[in-house]
């Protein structure tokens, strides 16, 4: 089936009707985007900016080429692995697009993650290059002495004994030989977060990163040079790195990488010491913002266009938010399989509440538990066919043959497609209520809650009454947790929020229970992690 045959598929003339075709069969993600910079006289432009100063495109180039012309000196033979465990610094983006040049595969994972996760995800990898922050080597330590055949870099002051990362560069030749690789050669995959299990390997080709900004980067965030962006959002995780490293080279702008974990004091400060115009972050990180009594006002910061994904974005907050600073938010669905955004709202197309239409490119059903069809307006599973999809997870046959269905991605994302076309999100399938026999979305019900001007965030889960009965229960955080501090101001707060809810939805929806916490358990993404509420219901 084509792109164009399904009625869904929005149409629009400035999208290729053949994306992949558009690409040449010869073609590399890393010599291109740093080819077409230099060719466009940006090797004296400003590319990166992290602490330790900043980065031109020239810079960049040339130290890809030899992050890569080092790799050969090691042995690294075409389509090995190299696990990069690194902060956001420059040398990210320089092993990342260095080991691509190289035709070398990138495994860059969460740098959040166990000593256990690691030793999976070398073992699973195989790799024979170990790329790591000195501040994360500790984890690392252990795994390196179980793995003798493994290389090791350190990124840092201290080598740990190990080949030192600016070293390496220094002694290797800016080679700029680039590995003679296809559209369709496997670059490198992304882990995805191994929530309901262990991380799965979601393996992406060359042509995929250059494909996410000609669908959605370009066309929806329009980037010149003049940008300046900054992502909450990782290099790491398939979000950040688009929005971080495919969109703005891809225009020739200006990325502000920040190794620390962001909190929105430390972004705010970031925002006034840097420019940035175009701004990606994460529902959690909107609200826990917009609620920071340092966040800077309109007049302050430039932004003139602002992404969310990761989770779908409260109504509440994206309208507060553009109240506050004048642009509004476009919230989209993204995933590590299909690497970004594949269903979005647009600048002159946005409607609050929703994830917006189909971005030209893609196409998106919605099936029954039984993958038929549902009417419009009938809740049912996403499914999306577009370019970006991975092959496959890696040595992963059982989950691949479940998630990817021929043309077919399953999202396991709930969906509402409205009478206007755009969809609105009810949460992950295994997120779902059901009370009294019909379906409850939790989404539904933490926008609700979210409404109310005490709470910041709220998490809905399936709990069990008395009687073994499902009904939805709540856990909130509140903007200042000390109203709810004592028990009968307790009491009091919960019968107030599940009266603001019976106000705002079916009366079978509101929450039988709230329990209030100070933070809610989270990925490292920021995505809230429900699973393990349920579970503390499951184990009463």
């Amino acid at each position: 089936m084509s792109l164009a045959a399904d009625a869904r598929a929005p149409a629009d003339s400035t999208t290729p009707a053949d994306p992949v075709g558009a690409i040449p069969r010869e073609y590399n993600f890393a010599a291109d985007i740093l080819d077409r910079n230099l060719k466009a006289g940006r090797a004296n432009k400003v590319a990166f900016i992290d602490p330790r100063g900043s980065w031109t495109y020239g810079t960049l180039a040339d130290r890809v080429a030899r992050f890569g012309a080092a790799l050969r000196s090691l042995g690294v033979q075409r389509e090995e692995r190299v696990l990069i465990a690194l902060l956001d610094t420059i040398d990210w983006p320089t092993a990342f697009l260095g080991c691509i040049k190289a035709g070398v595969v990138a495994v860059p994972v969460n740098t959040l993650m166990t000593e256990d996760d690691y030793r999976f995800m070398l073992a699973d990898s195989r790799a024979r290059v170990l790329v790591v922050s000195d501040a994360l080597y500790p984890k690392f330590e252990k795994l390196i002495a179980e793995s003798p055949e493994l290389s090791v870099v350190v990124s840092g002051d201290n080598g740990h004994g190990h080949r030192g990362f600016e070293d390496m560069i220094d002694a290797a030749k800016s080679d700029s030989a680039t590995a003679a690789t296809t559209r369709d050669d496997i670059a490198f995959w992304l882990y995805t977060s191994g929530s309901t299990g262990k991380p799965k390997g979601a393996v992406h080709v060359q042509a995929d990163l250059r494909l996410t900004d000609d669908l959605y980067g370009g066309p929806y965030l329009g980037l010149t040079e003049n940008d300046v962006c900054y992502s909450v959002a990782k290099l790491f995780f398939a979000y950040g790195l688009g929005n971080a490293l495919t969109f703005p080279m891809s225009a020739g702008a200006t990325t502000v990488l920040l190794p620390d974990r962001p909190t929105p004091d430390g972004v705010a400060a970031l925002l006034r010491s840097h420019p940035v115009t175009v701004f990606y972050a994460v529902p959690t990180f909107y609200a826990a913002f917009l609620a920071s009594p340092n966040a800077p006002q309109h007049g302050e910061v430039p932004l003139r266009r602002c992404v969310s994904a990761g989770e779908a974005l409260p109504e509440d907050v994206g309208r507060r938010w553009a109240q506050r600073y004048g642009t509004d938010i476009l919230d989209g669905l993204g995933s590590t399989e299909m690497l970004h955004i594949f269903l979005s709202n647009h600048p002159e197309d946005l409607k609050y509440g929703t994830t917006g239409k189909p971005v030209p490119g893609y196409i998106i059903k919605l099936v029954d538990d039984d993958g038929l069809p549902v009417k419009k307006g009938d809740m049912g599973e996403l499914l999306v066919a577009g370019p970006t999809s991975a092959i496959m997870y890696w040595n992963n046959r059982e989950q691949s043959r479940q998630t990817f269905l021929g043309e077919w991605t399953r999202s396991g994302d709930k969906y509402i497609e409205d009478a206007d076309g755009y969809f609105v999100y009810c949460g992950r399938r295994d997120d779902m209520l059901r009370v009294s026999g019909q379906y409850v979305s939790p989404f539904e019900v933490e926008g609700a809650l979210q409404s109310h001007a005490d709470v910041l965030e709220a998490a809905v889960v399936a709990w069990l009454d008395g009687e073994g009965l499902t009904k939805p229960k709540a856990f909130v955080v509140l903007k200042d947790p000390e109203k709810a501090a004592e028990s009968k101001a307790g009491d009091l707060m919960s019968r107030t929020l599940q009266d603001h809810c019976k106000q705002k939805l079916a009366p079978y929806k509101y929450p039988r229970w709230i329990e209030f916490r100070r933070d809610l358990p989270k990925t490292a993404t920021g995505k809230i992690q429900r699973f393990k509420l349920r579970a503390e219901g499951s184990a009463r």
